[in-house]
């Protein structure tokens, strides 16, 4: 729930457009100032390290403070495994108080990286709700934020053409969301290795998380995701990381949600990637025809079974301004935006 906006940018939304297929988008019970998607990870070397099943029992024990949380994990460009924890709170304020008094939160806080031996990262992404958009397949299902209480799925019609992604966010309105600098790839990797860095984006940098549920898809469905639409998506996120600096790409994990208890993969995965401005992130999603057959696919699958899908796809999209600051401890160089940020400093 935001305050409107009087239009004084022209939405793209071409006149007399009609969806292909019906589209929800989140809504919240009552306002918010800030939304909050706090990722924070141990990043294991390969002989790994007996760290893991303590940040694991920490992340289940500060289930408390978050209005939501889920376990990611996913194997980076390095070949380093990371486990994620990703939570979710609609007060700042709640957040700011669980990083201080949390056992996770004081953990992370008290790593030292000169004596350990595995790495970890911090990547708060924190935005008023005009900066925030968001788009799901089905109304049933909740994702991401939308996990959290107080939040609720409404039907929407902005969708289904290019620039719809753009018009959703409400401050697109009166804001054009341009970034003030180019993010350019730094000409030597960050010297990283035993210290604590903080990386600053550029303003108007763009963090999406894109994520696939088929855990009910069984028969026909469950074949066609595993065999057609996810090698198409797998496609598109490789062309992404291939071709990062034309195509805008700071950063990408591919990762998969974990079974709290278990830990075992649940057929559920994400894309949670940073690109150098919206304008980026529209451009692959307009022209390039890795994107145009992931679309295609699901269009046509969607008119296929109607309500019948079994297959969920969703994003959240957030728009940061320029003081989002990421921190990493002791990890490798080419963690998260260290290749790309304008300002990396050292934590003492």
């Amino acid at each position: 729930m935001t305050a409107p906006y009087v239009r004084t940018i022209p939405e793209r939304r071409p006149e007399g457009h009609v969806p292909k297929a019906p589209r929800w988008s989140l809504a919240f019970e009552a306002p918010v100032s800030l939304v909050t998607a706090d990722y924070l990870a141990i990043q294991l070397p390969a002989d790994g390290t007996d760290e893991a099943e303590l940040f694991l029992e920490l992340a289940r024990q500060s289930s408390d403070g978050p209005d939501a949380w889920e376990l990611l994990t996913c194997t980076d460009e390095a070949g380093a495994v990371n486990l994620i924890q990703v939570s979710y709170w609609l007060d700042p304020s709640a957040h700011a108080r669980w990083l201080r008094s949390s056992k996770l939160g004081r953990w992370y806080a008290g790593l030292n990286p000169a004596a350990i031996t595995f790495g970890a990262w911090h990547e708060t992404v924190q935005v008023p709700p005009d900066r925030l958009e968001t788009i799901a397949s089905k109304p049933g299902h909740v994702f991401g934020l939308g996990r959290a209480p107080g939040t609720l799925m409404r039907h929407t019609t902005t969708n289904g053409y290019y620039g719809a992604a753009r018009d959703r966010f409400p401050v697109s309105a009166v804001d054009p969301l341009e970034p003030a600098e180019p993010h350019v790839r730094r000409t030597r990797p960050v010297h990283s290795a035993k210290r604590r860095l903080r990386a600053e984006c550029g303003h108007n940098t763009v963090v999406i998380r894109s994520g696939q549920l088929w855990e009910s898809a069984t028969g026909d469905q469950l074949d066609d995701y595993v065999n057609e639409l996810q090698p198409k998506l797998l496609a598109g996120m490789r062309h992404l990381l291939d071709h990062a600096d034309s195509e805008g790409t700071l950063s990408l994990r591919i990762t998969t949600n974990l079974d709290k208890e278990t830990l075992q993969p649940r057929r559920e995965t994400s894309v949670y990637a940073h690109f150098a401005s919206l304008e980026h992130l529209e451009r692959w999603a307009k022209t390039h025809q890795t994107h145009a057959r992931i679309y295609a696919h699901a269009i046509r699958k969607q008119q296929e079974y109607g309500d019948k899908r079994s297959v969920v796809t969703w994003h959240e999209v957030f728009v940061l301004p320029r003081t989002a600051a990421f921190e990493y401890v002791n990890c490798h160089p080419g963690t998260g935006i260290l290749p790309f940020a304008p300002t990396v400093m050292g934590v003492e």
